[in-house]
C-alpha cells in the first residue's frame, strides 16, 4: 500500500539532485531507492515527473510516494536450482531460468532469485549495493521470462565495480532475440529514449520527455526465415546492449516495427504467429568483462534454452541462409 507525501524545497538545497536529496532528508531509505521511484514515474515536481538527475530549486514542490507495509517481512534462502556457470569469492555468472523473478517485489515476496542466493551464499556473503537488503547479490536483471547469464556480487567491492563496468560499457551483454518480420539491414541500431508508458504502468515506451533515460542497442541479423499464411516472417538477431533499461530490447523492437516473438506484453501478430511460444523469444547468450579485482578477462556463453531451440527448428526449413556474422554462432 503506498501515500502521497509532500516536500516543498528549502533555498539550502537549490541545485540538489533529487535522488540525493530525497536520501539525505531520509524521505527514501536510500539515493538507489529514491531513484527507482523516480524513474517509476512515482515522484512528481510541480505536478510533473522529473529524471533522477533533476536539480532543485527553491520552493519546488516534490509530492512522492512512500510504500507502507504493516509488517517488515525478513527475505530468507529457498533452495531454488541455480546454474552457477562460475563462482569465486566475489562473484557468480549464473544462466537465469524462465519464470524465475530476480528480487521480491509487491506481486512476488519470495521465490526469487535473490531467495535462493541467500540459500545458497547465505545473506552476510552477498552484496548490498542496490539500495535495500531486497537486492542481495544483485548487480542488473533480466526480465522474469528472460533466460540466460547475469552476474551477481558477493561483496560490495566486485558489486560497485560491476555496476560501474555496466554503466562504462565495459561489460559487452549480448541477447538471442527471434523477432517478427524480416529487417532488411544486416546490422542496426536503435538509440531511442525509454520511459514508463503515461498510459499503463505496467509498460515502457519510447518516449522523449524529461522523465526519459537514454537507451541504446544495437543488432546485427544472424538468420531470417521466410513468411507464410499465418505470419510476415521472423529475423533471429543478435542485441547488445549499451544501456539497461527495464524491458529495453522488448520495448525497442516494438519501436522499430519487429516485436520479440511470444512476448505477452509487447508483441503482435496472431497466436499462429508466435509459435507455440508464451514468453519472448529472448536469451542472454553471451557476457564478457573484466574479473573487478583480478582483471582476468572473463567470457562466457549460454546455448537456447530447449523451448526456445525447439521454436528455431520449427522453422528450419524456411531459412534463407545465415548472414556472415551469424554463420560460426552454435545456438543449441
Amino acid at each position: 500500500m503506498a501515500r502521497a507525501c509532500t516536500y516543498t524545497v528549502e533555498s539550502e538545497f537549490e541545485g540538489q539532485r533529487i535522488d540525493l536529496l530525497l536520501a539525505t532528508l531520509n524521505l527514501y531509505r536510500s539515493r538507489s531507492l529514491a531513484a527507482r521511484f523516480i524513474e517509476g514515474q512515482r515522484v512528481f515536481v510541480n505536478g510533473n515527473n522529473v529524471s533522477k538527475r533533476y536539480l532543485v530549486a527553491a520552493g519546488d514542490i516534490i509530492v512522492y510516494e512512500k510504500e507502507e507495509s504493516p509488517v517488515e517481512q525478513k527475505l530468507f534462502g529457498q533452495p531454488i536450482d541455480l546454474d552457477i556457470r562460475f563462482e569465486d569469492a566475489n562473484l557468480l555468472v549464473i544462466s537465469k531460468q524462465a519464470g524465475l523473478v530476480c528480487h521480491p517485489s509487491t506481486d512476488h515476496s519470495d521465490g526469487t532469485l535473490v531467495n535462493a542466493l541467500i540459500h545458497h551464499c547465505g545473506a552476510e556473503n552477498l552484496c548490498n549495493v542496490q539500495g535495500g537488503d531486497d537486492r542481495l547479490g544483485i548487480v542488473h536483471r533480466l526480465d522474469r521470462d528472460t533466460t540466460g547469464l547475469m552476474l551477481a556480487a558477493k561483496t560490495n567491492e566486485a558489486g560497485y565495480a560491476l555496476m560501474d563496468g555496466i554503466r562504462e560499457r565495459s561489460i559487452e551483454r549480448h541477447y538471442l532475440a527471434l523477432v517478427h518480420g524480416n529487417i532488411a539491414h544486416d546490422t542496426g541500431m536503435i538509440d531511442a529514449p525509454i520511459t514508463r508508458s503515461p498510459s499503463d504502468r505496467t509498460k515502457m515506451t519510447v518516449l522523449d520527455n524529461s522523465a526519459s533515460r537514454e537507451a541504446i542497442t544495437t543488432f546485427s541479423v544472424i538468420e531470417r526465415f521466410e513468411a507464410s499464411t499465418h505470419d510476415d516472417g521472423y529475423t533471429l538477431i543478435d542485441c547488445k546492449l549499451f544501456t539497461g533499461r527495464t524491458h529495453q530490447i522488448r520495448v525497442h523492437m516494438l519501436y522499430i516495427k519487429h516485436p520479440c516473438v511470444g512476448d505477452p506484453v509487447y508483441s503482435g501478430g496472431t497466436p499462429k504467429a508466435q509459435i507455440g511460444l508464451e514468453r519472448q523469444f529472448l536469451h542472454s547468450y553471451n557476457i564478457e568483462f573484466n574479473h573487478p579485482l583480478s582483471g582476468e578477462k572473463m567470457r562466457f556463453s549460454d546455448k537456447l534454452p530447449e523451448d526456445l531451440a525447439q521454436a528455431l527448428r520449427q522453422l528450419s526449413s524456411r531459412s534463407m541462409g545465415r548472414t556472415e556474422y551469424g554463420q560460426p554462432l552454435e545456438l543449441f
